[in-house]
C-alpha cells in the first residue's frame, strides 16, 4: 500500500489507511506500507516503511523503485488524494513507471496536482492518466465513482465506501455532565458538535455563524471542535484556521466555542455522546467520501448537514440527516433550532443514523477491497 499519510500522521487517509491495512492483514494478506517520514513512530505491524520525505520524481523513481524491486509485490494499492503527496505529480505517473506490477488506485477524491502554472485542463488529465494505468480503480463515493465511468478507456471501476475511523467505545464510567464540565460546556445547553479538520471546503465559518445565530435568539449554544483542528497534508489549512478563529473574535463567541485537541478514540465518543447535533456544513455538499461524517453516523448522532451535488439514496433527510442548503448558516441555525425543541426527531435522527452506519462496516469493506486487488493482481 502506497499511502502520503500514515499514523501518527493526522488525516482521514492516515486513519484509513491503517485501519484497512489491519483488515487486509486479518485476512491472511502479507501487507507492507510506504509512506512519509513524519510517520517514522507508527506500529510495527503491518510493516510500514516510512522512507518518503518528499513525493517527487527523484523519490518516487529512486527509493520506492528500490523498494518494489526488494518486496516484488503482487499488487500495489495506491490510496490517492493528491494534497496528501504535497500536490507534486509524480504519484500520478507511477503505474507508467511500473508497468510489471499491477496497481489499484483507490480515489479519496478527484482533486488535481499542482503542475505548472496556468496548467489548466492537463492538471485534471494527470488524475484520469491514473486512473487510465491501473488495473482497476475504486471510488470512495458515488458521484467519483459516475465521474471515473464517463471518461474514455477506464479500467474497472469499483465503488466501495469508507467506514468510520473512530472505533466506538466510551470510557468506563462515562457521564454525560461530568464529561460536559470538564470541557466547561453547560451541563443543560445546547451542545452543537463538528469533528473533523478545517479547510475551505468544511463550512468552518458557516459553522461559527450558525452558533452566533443561535446565541443571538436566546439560546445558551455551545460549539464543541472535537479532535485537531487542522491535518498533516495542507499548509493552506492553517490559513484557513485563521479566518475562523477571526471570525469567532468578530461575533465574540470565544466562551462559546470549545476545542478539544487530539483525543483518543474513546475521548471522541465521549465528545460525541454529550454532544447533542452533530452539524457537518461541508460547502461542496455532504458526501459518502467523508470520514467525519461516517464517525458521526457510527455514532449515533443527529446530524445537520447539507444537501449533496447530487442525490445519494442512502441519506434520507428528516429519517437518518437533516439537509440544508450549503453556504447558509441561517438554515444551519433553523434546522438546529427547530430539532433542539423536538425531543422526538432528535431520537429519531438519532436512531436513522446508527441504523445507516451498519452498511460501512470495515470486514464488509476489506471484503470487498480484496476482491479487486486479489483480480488485479491475477491479471498480471
Amino acid at each position: 500500500m502506497v499511502t502520503g499519510e500514515y499514523p501518527p500522521m493526522q488525516g482521514g487517509v492516515a486513519d484509513y489507511s491503517r485501519i484497512l491495512a489491519e483488515h487486509l492483514q486479518a485476512l491472511g494478506v502479507e501487507m507492507h506500507l510506504l509512506t512519509s517520514t513524519e510517520a517514522a513512530d507508527a506500529p510495527a505491524s503491518p510493516p510500514v516503511h516510512a522512507m518518503m520525505a518528499r513525493w517527487g520524481w527523484r523519490e518516487l523513481y529512486g527509493q520506492m523503485a528500490d523498494l518494489i524491486r526488494q518486496l516484488r509485490p503482487d499488487v500495489i494499492n495506491i490510496q490517492y488524494q493528491t494534497a496528501a503527496y504535497g500536490l507534486h505529480p509524480a504519484i500520478n505517473t507511477l503505474p507508467l513507471r511500473f508497468r510489471r506490477t499491477p496497481m489499484v488506485t483507490t480515489f479519496h477524491d478527484l482533486r488535481v496536482p499542482y503542475l505548472f502554472p496556468k496548467a489548466g485542463p492537463l492538471r485534471e488529465q494527470a488524475v484520469w492518466m491514473l486512473a487510465r494505468h491501473s488495473r482497476a480503480v475504486i471510488a470512495t463515493n458515488e458521484d467519483d465513482a459516475a465521474e471515473l465511468c464517463r471518461q474514455r478507456r477506464m479500467p474497472p471501476v469499483h465503488e466501495i465506501p469508507i467506514g468510520s475511523n473512530v472505533i466506538c467505545h466510551l470510557p468506563d464510567g462515562f457521564h454525560r455532565a461530568q464529561w460536559r464540565a470538564s470541557w466547561g460546556l453547560p451541563s443543560a445547553g445546547l451542545v452543537l458538535c463538528y469533528f473533523g479538520f478545517l479547510n475551505a471546503t468544511k463550512g468552518g465559518e458557516d459553522l461559527v455563524r450558525c452558533l452566533g445565530n443561535l446565541v443571538r435568539h436566546g439560546i445558551d449554544a455551545h460549539l464543541l471542535m472535537i479532535g485537531g483542528a487542522v491535518g498533516a497534508s495542507d499548509p493552506a489549512n492553517e490559513a484557513y484556521l485563521s479566518s475562523v478563529l477571526a471570525l469567532i473574535a468578530e461575533l465574540g463567541l470565544h466562551a462559546h466555542v470549545h476545542w478539544t485537541d487530539y483525543l483518543t478514540d474513546e475521548e471522541v465518543s465521549a465528545a460525541f455522546a454529550l454532544s447533542d447535533i452533530c452539524v457537518l456544513p461541508y460547502r461542496d455538499g455532504v458526501s459518502l467520501r467523508r470520514g467525519s461524517l461516517m464517525a458521526a453516523l457510527a455514532h449515533g448522532r443527529p446530524i445537520i448537514s447539507t444537501e449533496p451535488t447530487s442525490p445519494i439514496a442512502m441519506l434520507r433527510d428528516g429519517e437518518n440527516i437533516r439537509l440544508v442548503p450549503p453556504g447558509n448558516p441561517l438554515a444551519l441555525s433553523r434546522a438546529a433550532e427547530a430539532l433542539w425543541r423536538n425531543t422526538q426527531a432528535l431520537a429519531e435522527l438519532a436512531s436513522g443514523a446508527k441504523e445507516l452506519s451498519a452498511r460501512f462496516g470495515w470486514e464488509q469493506i476489506a471484503d470487498c477491497t480484496l476482491e479487486v486487488l486479489d483480480a488485479a493482481a491475477r491479471s498480471a
